[in-house]
């Protein structure tokens, strides 16, 4: 099949994917869109808001629809690496054996990852980045496609491991969870307060999805959108030759490279959901806010004023 026939496949089974999870969440549809669009990426995404907003339920409800492996891990200040990566056990005939945690799956929901330690957040951003975990010497390769996908709350801080701004940036998607509207509020609570039981029907498997990552992948280009994107990047690092002088009012630290690997393939990703051939530029700004905003620092100014990163980044564009 041709690549043009493909992204026109596409179309037809993001819609049908969408339609598949609005059976069971309501509402949301950016949250979705971008969680979706990072999948196809092979990106990560951070969530990002309060409990109770159907997180975790989001992450099953994707996975069911796609036909892959889920697996939650709650973070808490006890967990250790093994715990996740798994670890080797004597067995009956008295030899090593390797036995997998819970992070061999297509998809893992890192519930609360700012709850454990350093050093098993650094477990996880192992197996993000390489797709792969070392263990008593040896290497296991993840099944594919892996994606994870964690949560942060906002609220109650103390006690908690924030993630350095290095380890924020193997996240493609900073995503924000918000309130439902209140007619979306009272659908919610008719859905989960009865006996109905929502069953969905598979929409692609890990097979079609690797597909769909290998597409994104070979979706041209064109030059103007390329600079585009990177100079978009570059504006955000302050006393720079690019960067406006609001940015360097107001930031300490801006976007790496990385924003700008992401933001050509998101854009990519963004184009061919909605049946372009190539990205434009719209495309690039369409997911430009969650891709930015967890690798900009604000400075104290910008923090006694009350200035909101996505004002921020909106003042890029």
């Amino acid at each position: 099949m041709s690549d043009v026939a493909q992204v026109d496949k596409l179309v037809t089974q993001y819609a049908t994917l969408k339609r598949e999870i609005g059976k069971v969440i309501v509402g949301q549809d950016e949250v979705v869109k971008q969680v979706i669009l990072s999948i196809f990426c092979k990106g990560h995404s951070l969530l990002v808001g309060v409990p109770g907003l159907a997180k975790t339920l989001l992450v099953n409800t994707i996975a069911e629809a796609l036909s892959l492996s889920f697996n939650r891990i709650q973070f808490t200040p006890d967990l250790m690496p093994s715990d996740i990566i798994g670890a080797e056990i004597l067995d009956e005939n008295r030899h090593f054996k390797f036995v997998k945690g819970p992070l061999f799956s297509n998809i893992i929901l890192a519930d609360e990852i700012n709850r454990t330690p350093p050093k098993t957040q650094s477990a996880l951003l192992e197996a993000m980045q390489e797709k792969a975990v070392t263990a008593a010497g040896h290497t296991y390769k993840m099944d594919l496609p892996f994606f994870v996908l964690a949560t942060q709350n906002p609220i109650e801080q103390e006690g908690t491991y924030p993630l350095p701004e290095a380890q924020l940036d193997r996240f493609m998607f900073n995503i924000k969870v918000g309130y439902p509207s209140f007619q979306e509020e009272v659908q919610i609570v008719k859905q989960t307060t009865s006996n109905d039981v929502q069953k969905l029907s598979e929409v692609l498997n890990a097979e079609d999805i690797i597909a769909i990552q290998d597409l994104i992948r070979r979706i041209p280009v064109v030059d103007n959108v390329m600079t585009y994107a990177v100079n978009l990047a570059a504006k955000t690092r302050p006393n720079t030759p690019n960067a406006p002088d609001f940015v360097n009012e107001y930031l300490s630290w801006g976007a790496g490279p990385r924003a700008s690997q992401y933001l050509v393939l998101g854009a990519k990703a963004h184009a061919a959901i909605h049946g372009k051939y190539a990205p434009d530029q719209e495309d690039v700004r369409a997911v430009a806010t969650p891709i930015l905003r967890h690798r900009i620092v604000k400075n104290y100014k910008a923090e006694a004023e009350g200035l909101d990163i996505d004002e921020i980044i909106a003042r890029l564009f």
